[in-house]
């Protein structure tokens, strides 16, 4: 609930930055280092979309690295969710019951108690992207395979393997839209 709280304390604080005919779209809260919050805003106007990172005092960032490493990490851990457990894990939790209840073949309480892990571990909105969150799911998620399957690749690390153009565009995005001079 703390999150939820801090959410609206910088969603005032940064509607009060939106230039007239801009509106708060959307506030993605990250931890691109343990115990530094950074919050990027993001805008929609007649314009482009403007973005800007605030802290966890609600003053605007101006350094560029730190505003990278929240945009990174924020990318990063929206991709982890997305590719977690395939992208549909609430199906396959379906899948594995019916399977369960249906053939029941070994191995397959683990499966289901994997599944049931990683949806634990992604949780609930709101999320704080940082490193150990995505550490998190990505070992639920390892751990979710392995009860699926013997194939040594990792569909999820296969999918991270593009983190970097999925980052690099969002980088792009929030770079050349920032409300403020970046240091």
């Amino acid at each position: 609930m703390a999150l939820q709280a801090d959410l609206e304390t910088i969603a005032s604080a940064a509607t009060a930055l939106a230039a007239p005919g801009e509106t708060l779209t959307g506030v993605i809260p990250t931890e691109p280092e343990e115990g530094r919050r950074v919050y990027l805003c993001a805008f929609e106007g007649a314009a482009q979309r403007a973005w800007v990172a605030l802290d966890a005092d609600a003053r605007v960032v101006s350094d560029r690295s730190l505003v990278r490493r929240a945009v990174s990490i924020a990318a990063m851990c929206e991709l982890a969710e997305e590719a977690a457990g395939g992208g549909h894990l609430d199906e396959l939790r379906a899948q594995l019951v019916s399977l369960r209840l249906t053939e029941h073949p070994e191995g397959i309480e683990d499966a289901e108690e994997a599944a049931l892990e990683l949806e634990r571990t992604i949780g609930a909105p709101p999320r704080l992207a940082s490193p150990a969150f995505l550490d998190s799911v990505g070992a639920a998620t390892r751990r979710l395979e392995q009860a699926l399957s013997d194939n040594p690749v990792s569909p999820f690390v296969e999918v991270m393997k593009g983190a970097a153009a999925v980052t690099a565009e969002l980088e792009r995005d929030v770079l050349t839209g920032y409300k403020v001079e970046l240091s």
